[in-house]
């Protein structure tokens, strides 16, 4: 493209002699001199066209105006120079753009010294002339079906251009159009031609060109996307001319641009996207345009580059985005709806980048925008919650900081928003598979449930079943941490009933959960809520209703009662069972043991354990003796008694242990040592049998060397509780079980 460069450089000097006095102006001839002709460039009309003159010189005593209009009586352009403007012979095209040129000039001088009218539109006849020569190479040469009269043309028109100087910007309506048409011409040299016939003509019209400058990027968009390597470099030299002259003027009008911006933005073509991308690094850096203004319109487009195969074209665009961000931070007035949607979609690309730099952008925006951005909050909870499931561990951990960001502007804000929004959005993520997404969910609920618990009860019919659901998770932080949740909506006594009822025909319906999760739950739920008000709860649900089977109910209170026997939370409920029948003991206390006796006694051993445990020992004692009658003795019961006699010897029962050894002249302790006999009578001779055994045999002892005989008084809990009630209530149950109980045919 050295034939640009050297046009450059030839205008320059054309422009400068033009501007230089008439005694020096070098168009000046002699009457019978003709003026010597320059050598041009090899290689284009462009680089010689205006450093040299016509090899003829003018008559003397004759204006150069009069011989153009009596030769435009037949035709503008005299046939010998049509002739050599249509030839194949490079030279011949040459030397007759250069006639033409000539004859532009010396009209416009002429005019230019007889004429006081400040436009040369007003000299009808030198305008009748020059729009004459430009319809004739528009229409006889430019449209020829004949590739070298196309060439012959565009080089005439370029020369009309560069002969008009000043005055060229007058007939861009007729320059532009024939020059813009063959961009589309099927063959490479032509559409070249036409490049460099408009560098020419913008060279010299300068900022007059930008009131064409929509037809003119439309076809700098065609160059670059053009096949052939000459017409590119071409454009490009193009590109950079015209981006002077944006850059230089203040009349640049951006919103007539951003339409047409909008149109090309969409393709793919990579040369099209630099040449995009580098217009609007441009326009950006101009500093009477402010381009993030209009940063909606192409913000996605510029996304979109992150993901072009190019990697030029991916760190233009990635430099761009990185300089809008900057711009946005330190903008008082940014149109955040739009913006904050392109993000969100982005968020969802398949692209790495666009994924990164999208929640990079959300991050800050969020700073940024503040309670500005609570009409979005959910379009933008959503593209966190993708993020932070992404496999990238950079995305992920932006994504959890704007996580984090974005739900404490929720939490203290003082301005309301609707949350039925973010729930939808967090009801579809706590179904996800991703753990930190879950977990993400649950803390936004959880912070929902807190700021706006009135509100949020409406929601709780539709968020419960999801996360009920949760419960079955793999995760054990998202099991947790859903607990909280529940805990939270149970603050509520309607809703606490709910909660717990629900809870148990989830365990009903889903028993590998009980199994594999039921104890994490219970003690979970007695950390968060009341322990005694749970077991409570869990009881009366367990003894009333009747959607749970018997089978259900007796494994959920061996469950139950294995969790009050052994977790470290229950501790302070276990202390209130101790002291349930000490004279110290509310009527309330007693009402809690009552109240578990009486659902407990859906399980035998676990009735047995829970009456040692309150040290209601004559009742244990009673339960003993109704085993033989009561109770059909099955593996799975006697693998029971073999756990508890396991549990007996744990810190839990260090109390009965004690009890038995040193309260040998206690009222209650032969309906202890009896209680634990008739246990080890049901026991088959194992390892749990001789545990029982030596600790039994150890007692035994110790009376025989103390001499203590056995007590016959026995403790009267009669004004404690009514035992022949409970015992009552052991016998109903035990008799409903063994009703359904089909017999073995």
């Amino acid at each position: 493209m050295d034939e640009f460069e050297d046009s450059d450089r030839l205008s320059r000097r054309n422009v400068q002699q033009m501007t230089a006095s008439p005694q020096s102006n070098r168009y000046r001839h002699s009457t019978n001199v003709p003026v010597a002709t320059a050598t041009p460039i090899r290689g284009s009309y462009f680089g010689g066209a205006t450093a040299v003159m016509s090899s003829a010189g003018v008559p003397a005593g004759r204006s150069v105006v009069a011989d153009a209009v009596a030769s435009t009586q037949q035709a503008p352009i005299q046939h010998t120079i049509q002739r050599a403007l249509g030839d194949r012979s490079y030279d011949k095209r040459k030397n007759a753009a250069l006639e033409i040129e000539s004859l532009v000039r010396n009209l416009t001088t002429e005019n230019n010294v007889d004429s006081s009218s400040p436009s040369p539109m007003a000299n009808s006849e030198k305008n009748r002339v020059v729009l004459g020569i430009i319809n004739q190479l528009s229409k006889e040469f430019c449209t020829s079906m004949n590739s070298h009269f196309r060439k012959g043309g565009l080089i005439g028109i370029a020369a009309v251009g560069i002969g008009l100087m000043y005055d060229a910007h007058h007939y861009l309506d007729f320059l532009l159009p024939p020059v813009l048409l063959c961009f589309d011409d099927p063959e490479s040299r032509v559409r070249y031609y036409a490049c460099e016939s408009l560098y020419n003509i913008v060279k010299v019209t300068r900022t007059h060109i930008l009131k064409y400058f929509n037809q003119l990027f439309d076809g700098l968009c065609k160059l670059f996307a053009d096949v052939d390597m000459n017409v590119k470099n071409g454009a490009n030299l193009l590109d950079r001319l015209i981006k002077d002259i944006v850059t230089e003027s203040r009349s640049f009008n951006v919103e007539q641009f951003i339409p047409l911006l909008q149109n090309y933005i969409r393709r793919t073509n990579p040369f099209i996207r630099q040449l995009l991308v580098g217009w609007i690094t441009v326009l950006d850096s101009c500093p009477d345009i402010n381009m993030v203004d209009w940063l909606p319109e192409f913000l996605d487009g510029l996304f979109n580059m992150l993901s072009d195969s190019n990697k030029e074209i991916r760190q233009a665009a990635d430099s761009a985005l990185s300089e809008f961000l900057r711009e946005v931070k330190q903008s008082s007035v940014v149109e955040f709806g739009p913006i904050v949607m392109i993000l969100v979609q982005q968020c969802h690309s398949k692209e790495r980048l666009n994924r990164l730099t999208a929640i990079t952008w959300l991050s800050e925006l969020i700073h940024l925008g503040g309670d500005l951005l609570l009409p979005f909050h959910a379009d933008i909870l959503g593209a966190i919650m993708i993020c932070i499931s992404d496999a990238e561990v950079e995305i992920r951990s932006v994504a959890e900081r704007t996580n984090d960001d974005k739900l404490a502007v929720v939490r203290d804000t003082s301005e309301r928003f609707d949350i039925s929004p973010l729930l939808d959005c967090l009801t579809g993520e706590l179904m996800s598979k991703d753990v930190a997404t879950k977990i993400s969910a649950l803390r936004w609920v959880n912070m929902l449930l807190e700021k706006r618990p009135k509100e949020m009860n409406a929601f709780i019919s539709d968020l419960l079943p999801v996360l009920l659901k949760t419960l079955s998770d793999d995760s054990d932080a998202v099991v947790l941490l859903n607990l909280q949740v529940l805990s939270r909506i149970s603050l509520h006594e309607v809703e606490f009933k709910l909660v717990l009822s629900s809870i148990l025909s989830l365990f009903s319906s889903e028993r590998q959960l009980l199994e594999v999760r039921g104890s994490l739950i219970v003690r979970k739920l007695c950390v968060l809520l009341n322990a005694k008000v749970v077991y409570i709860e869990f009881a009366n649900v367990l003894s009333r209703s009747s959607a749970f089977s018997l089978e259900f109910i007796g494994t959920m209170v061996q469950i139950l009662n294995l969790v009050l026997l052994t977790a470290a939370e229950l501790q302070e409920l276990r202390n209130l069972l101790k002291q349930s029948f000490s004279v110290q003991a509310s009527p309330h206390d007693r009402e809690v043991f009552i109240a578990l006796f009486r659902c407990w006694c859906h399980n035998p051993v676990a009735t047995f354990s829970f009456c040692l445990l309150a040290q209601a020992y004559e009742v244990a004692f009673a339960l003993i003796k109704m085993f033989d009658s009561e109770i059909d003795i099955t593996v799975g019961f006697l693998m029971q008694i073999d756990k508890l006699v396991q549990l007996l010897e744990s810190p839990v029962f260090i109390h009965l242990r004690l009890q038995l050894a040193l309260g040998v002249d206690e009222p209650h302790h032969t309906a202890l040592l009896k209680s634990l006999y008739g246990l080890l009578m049901l026991l088959p001779q194992s390892d749990a049998y001789k545990s029982l055994n030596d600790r039994l045999m150890t007692v035994c002892n110790l009376k025989e060397h103390v001499g203590i005989e056995d007590s016959t008084h026995e403790t009267n809990h009669g004004d404690l509780l009514d035992t022949q009630d409970l015992l009552k209530r052991f016998s109903e149950v035990r008799q409903l079980h063994n009703s359904l109980r089909k017999p073995i045919k």
